[in-house]
This record gives C-alpha cells, sequence and structure tokens, in this order.
C-alpha cells in the first residue's frame, strides 16, 4: 500500500508528501541489540518558507504562530514505517494550528431577563447575610 502524494490540512491547503523532509536516526531508551542497529527515531521537517502549497498570507501567519521550520518528532514504536506516520501527523498537526484564524469576538449586551436575574440573586444573598447578622 502506498501512501497518497498530498495531505490534506485544511480545507484550502493541500500538502505535497515532498515537501515534509523526513529524516532517520537511531531511537534512545533501552530495546537491545534491535535498537542498536536500527534507525527508528524519525524527525519531520517542514521548511515553511520553501513551501509552494501556501499562500504568501498562510506563510506569514505560519512564521508569526510557529517559525520559519516545522518540525515532529516520533520514536514511540519500534517500526519506522508508524513512526514516518505519526511525525507526519504531529506535523500536520502543528501546521493546521498555526493556520487558523482566531474568530473575532462580537461584544454583546446582556439581555434584560439576565441582568433581572443577577439582581434578584444578589438580593437573595443580601438578605441571606443580614439574616446571619441578626442570629449574631
Amino acid at each position: 500500500m502506498t501512501a497518497p502524494e498530498s495531505i490534506r490540512v485544511t480545507r484550502s491547503v493541500v500538502l505535497p508528501r515532498a515537501e515534509i523532509e523526513l529524516r532517520t536516526s537511531r531511537s534512545s531508551g533501552p530495546g537491545g541489540q534491535h535498537a542498536q542497529k536500527s534507525e527508528t527515531r524519525v524527525e519531520a521537517v517542514f521548511d515553511v518558507e520553501a513551501s509552494g502549497a501556501l499562500t504568501e498570507g498562510q506563510k506569514r501567519r505560519v512564521l508569526a504562530k510557529a517559525g520559519p521550520v516545522l518540525r515532529a518528532i516520533a520514536q514511540d514504536e519500534r517500526s519506522q514505517l508508524r513512526n514516518k506516520e505519526l511525525a507526519t501527523e504531529r506535523l500536520v498537526a502543528v501546521l493546521r494550528e498555526a493556520l487558523r484564524v482566531e474568530r473575532k469576538r462580537v461584544p454583546t449586551k446582556p439581555t434584560k431577563a439576565a441582568r433581572e436575574r443577577r439582581l434578584d440573586d444578589k438580593r437573595r444573598r443580601g438578605e441571606v447575610k443580614r439574616l446571619r447578622r441578626e442570629l449574631e
């Protein structure tokens, strides 16, 4: 089974797999002979400025939020293939988060009912405190 040639990051951004550089190295931690010989740790690197998949506006947003180079590392699994998948997924998640546009908050006023509820609660609370004072 071959992986698709591109990854959908958002509705408007499709990232070609060729733009993600995958580097392998030996994983840290225990593992005996297998870990000493096999390069299962995978680092996925994405150069934002060199990307052809992002528009200039998207590049500016990613540069401001996450920097010029995005990195994700996976050494969770014993399989290099699985670690490649994990590193790529993590990189895409970082890119997706950096591309997210914060919605502008529209200020609203409390409704008349909400104001009345608040004042009723304050009156009730004040009454409770006044009654406590009378008991002392």
